[in-house]
C-alpha cells in the first residue's frame, strides 16, 4: 500500500493525475463525472483504491478550501483550461453578433445585449478564477526538478547495479582466467610426464647402442670366464691323475720292497 501525507504534496499530485487518467481514458467517464470525483478526492476522500488498481491511502484530508484549490490547480486548470478558454471566446463571439445585429437592426431588444454582456462577464470572471488558481512556474519547476532528481536517482541506481554486475563479471572472468592458467600448467606437466613415459617405453622396446655394447662386453667377459673355468677343470683333472699315479707308484714300491724283504 502506498501512503501519502496529503494531495498537496508532489506525490499526492501525481496520484491525483493518475486518478484523472484512470477515470478519463480507462473508465471513460464524462467530464462532469470526472470533475465531481476529483473534487471529492481533493476535499474529503482518503481511500483511493476504488479509483486505482493499486492501493493508495491519503493520510490527511485537505478540507473544502485547500481541496478546492488543489482541484482547481491540478484538474481544472491543467486539463480543462483550453475548454474554458474556448467557451470564453464563444461567449465573446455571441456578444459581438448580438451587438452587431442590434447596431443595424431593431429586431433584437436591449435585454439581449445586456444578457450577452452579463454572460460574457460571467465567463470572463470564471476565466479569472481559473487563471487565479493556475500553477505557478515555481511549482512546475519544483515538480520537474523532483522528476529529474527521481530519474537521476533511478539512473544512478541502475548505473550502480550495472557497475556491480560488471565488477562481479570481472571477478568471475579473472577467476576463470586463473583456473584456465592452472589447467594449462597442469596440462603441460601431464604432457611432460607422458613424454617421459614415452621415452622410457622407447628405451625399453629398443635399447640404445651403448647398452648393446656393454651387453656384448659382458657376454664376452662371461665367455672368457667360462673358458678359464674349463681350462682350470682340465688342469685340475690332470693334476689329480698325476697324484693318483704317484700314489699308485708309492704303493707298488712299498709292496715290492716288503716282498723282497720277506724273501
Amino acid at each position: 500500500m502506498t501512503k501519502v501525507d496529503s494531495l498537496s504534496s508532489s506525490d499526492g499530485r501525481k496520484i491525483l493525475h493518475e486518478v484523472f487518467y484512470e477515470l478519463k481514458y480507462k473508465k471513460q467517464l464524462g467530464s462532469l463525472s470526472i470533475l465531481s470525483s476529483c473534487w471529492k478526492i481533493c476535499v474529503y476522500d482518503t481511500d483511493l483504491s476504488k479509483y486505482l488498481k493499486s492501493e493508495n491511502m491519503v493520510m490527511h484530508r485537505l478540507g473544502f478550501l485547500k481541496g478546492t484549490r488543489i482541484w482547481m490547480e491540478e484538474i481544472v486548470n491543467r486539463f480543462y483550461f483550453s475548454a474554458i478558454n474556448s467557451f470564453v471566446y464563444f461567449g465573446a463571439s455571441i456578444l459581438l453578433v448580438i451587438i452587431g445585429i442590434r447596431r443595424f437592426s431593431e429586431a433584437i431588444d436591449d435585454r439581449w445585449v445586456i444578457a450577452g454582456v452579463a454572460f460574457e462577464a460571467l465567463l470572463l470572471f470564471f476565466m479569472f478564477i481559473v487563471m487565479l488558481f493556475s500553477p505557478t512556474d515555481d511549482d512546475e519547476n519544483y515538480q520537474n526538478n523532483q522528476n529529474i532528481e527521481e530519474q537521476s536517482d533511478e539512473l544512478l541506481t541502475e548505473i550502480g547495479e550495472i557497475a556491480k554486475d560488471f565488477a562481479i563479471s570481472s571477478i568471475r572472468l579473472e577467476s576463470i582466467t586463473n583456473e584456465l592458467t592452472e589447467m594449462n600448467d597442469s596440462q603441460k606437466l601431464i604432457i611432460e610426464k607422458i613424454q617421459n613415459l614415452n621415452d622410457n617405453f622407447q628405451q625399453l622396446s629398443s635399447p640404445n647402442p651403448e647398452m648393446l655394447d656393454e651387453m656384448k662386453q659382458v657376454n664376452f667377459t662371461l665367455q672368457n670366464f667360462k673358458n678359464t673355468i674349463q681350462e682350470l677343470n682340465q688342469v685340475a683333472q690332470q693334476l689329480r691323475r698325476e697324484e693318483i699315479e704317484i700314489t699308485v707308484r708309492r704303493e707298488l714300491e712299498k709292496i715290492i720292497s716288503q716282498s723282497i724283504i720277506n724273501k
